[in-house]
């Protein structure tokens, strides 16, 4: 039979049943952007006449990684929020207010590139004005779940204490991008992209709009992906405006459940957490992002224990820096052992499923994506354990592969990455976009976008104003 590819490795891992479905000497056959078998090379081999192959000789084949939640748009003014409390108003609005299309859209484009380039094969984007970012997850090959921002609060500075200013006109608005956007790309190129509705949060969007969003959403057969319970702003604004909690608010309005993707969960104590699984909403964590921006690690081991399932997201490269699935992945093992004071929790193996398989199924894509299964779209990296940081290799009496991987993975180890069976890199060199350009052009749009954002910045006097004073930045 005649395919398009075989992928030739000695070390598998398919994430088959519960653990890590680890493989020896076995390949994979894709036809027509799907895996239509997996076994023994030879057996394969005899089976099979490829148009290609891709041979890792010293390599270890995965499951794309699933990056569940990003401001890919953000990328373009990276690292302009750390080491600093109310980080969204001090530190990215001034940024954020002087942002045009093309500064969004090279932020987008550099976003992207930096996550296929670590092993990201399905990317989730949230925010406003997505269509730069459908086009260039298109474009790049990468698949793809939008989150189109809907908010109806203004882009104004808010003080402690002082009530959100909703504009009906602005919800509305945000609104009919979603669905325009939906219309033009949900299920774009065979299902590879796909559009969500992406309330930002619970006090960004009135009652009336929260309810009518997550209606709309599953009479077009959509998920709802929001923020949630997501830090002291959040609950601050909703007990202001409604009396009660984030989790018993959106819960009273009978939002939360199977359809629901939750983002962060910062602030919900254990009973709101364990409503939240209960329900059947998934979770999302961002491990780097919350410990930078806020000190926290938001409760996925509690959500965990109540049946829930969690993916990782690496937010906004504002806040953490980056969007690699290798920082997301140790830093979800580390804080979690830090804060539960045991190296038993969170091991290696779980967070690696996180970031595929359990991360796929969290935002509606496992039966899609994040396993090496015939049937599945074959979206599949190359790690090479030739790298000095996986290195050396054991298999025996015990496998060190997934944890070096890991605690010693740091992105530039993926060689190879193929997304619904197209090349997308080969051996570091991306094939669907030109670095060079991208970088270029990040740079141009950072230069001209921090200087109209210079007096807003100065105005905004926060304490990275003050670190510049100091020279200590």
């Amino acid at each position: 039979m005649k395919v398009d590819l075989l992928v030739h490795a000695p070390h598998m891992y398919t994430m088959a049943g519960e653990g890590l479905g680890y493989r020896c000497g076995e390949s994979v056959a894709v036809d027509r952007g799907k895996i239509v078998a997996a076994g023994p090379r030879e057996a394969l081999e005899g089976a099979y006449t490829a148009e290609r192959t891709v041979e890792g000789h010293h390599h270890v084949l995965l499951p794309g990684f699933v990056d569940c939640h990003m401001h890919t748009r953000h990328a373009v003014y990276r690292g302009v929020a750390q080491d600093i409390t109310n980080w969204m108003w001090g530190g990215v609005a001034p940024f954020e207010a002087a942002g045009t299309p093309a500064a969004r859209l090279a932020g987008s484009r550099l976003a992207m590139a930096e996550a296929l380039m670590s092993g990201t094969t399905t990317v989730g984007d949230d925010g406003p004005d997505l269509i730069g970012s459908a086009e260039t997850a298109a474009a790049f090959g990468l698949r793809a779940n939008l989150s189109p921002r809907i908010r109806e609060v203004d882009m104004g500075s808010y003080g402690p204490g002082e009530l959100y200013r909703f504009f009906p006109g602005l919800g509305q608005e945000s609104l009919d991008a979603c669905l325009n956007l939906f219309d033009r790309f949900h299920n774009y190129d065979n299902g590879r992209i796909r559009v969500l509705f992406g309330p930002q949060g619970a006090d960004f969007v009135s009652r009336e709009l929260m309810v009518r969003v997550c209606r709309m959403a599953k009479e077009v057969g959509t998920r709802v992906h929001m923020h949630f319970s997501q830090g002291s702003r959040e609950d601050e604004q909703i007990q202001l405006r409604h009396h009660m909690r984030p989790v018993a608010y959106l819960d009273s309005l009978g939002v939360i459940d199977e359809n629901l993707i939750a983002v962060h969960l910062s602030s919900a104590t254990e009973e709101e957490v364990a409503l939240t699984a209960r329900r059947g909403a998934s979770m999302i964590f961002c491990p780097s992002s919350i410990g930078v921006i806020d000190g926290e690690v938001p409760p996925a081991k509690i959500f965990l224990n109540h049946g829930g399932l969690v993916g990782l997201g690496s937010d906004q490269s504002p806040g953490n820096n980056n969007h690699n699935m290798f920082n997301e992945m140790k830093l979800a093992a580390v804080l979690n052992k830090c804060k539960y004071g045991t190296p038993l929790v969170f091991p290696a193996w779980k967070v690696l499923r996180m970031a595929t398989i359990e991360g796929a199924r969290a935002i509606g894509l496992g039966d899609v994506t994040g396993s090496i299964e015939p049937g599945k779209a074959a979206d599949l990296i190359l790690i090479d354990l030739r790298q000095p940081s996986l290195s050396p290799v054991i298999t025996s009496p015990m496998r060190n592969i997934a944890a070096n991987l890991v605690y010693a993975g740091r992105g530039h180890e993926v060689d190879t990455v193929i997304a619904a069976g197209k090349l997308l890199m080969e051996h570091r060199r991306p094939l669907t976009f030109d670095l060079d350009e991208v970088l270029d052009s990040v740079q141009q749009e950072a230069e001209s976008l921090a200087e109209r954002a210079t007096p807003r910045f100065q105005e905004t006097n926060s304490i990275i104003a003050e670190y510049m004073r100091n020279d200590q930045l």
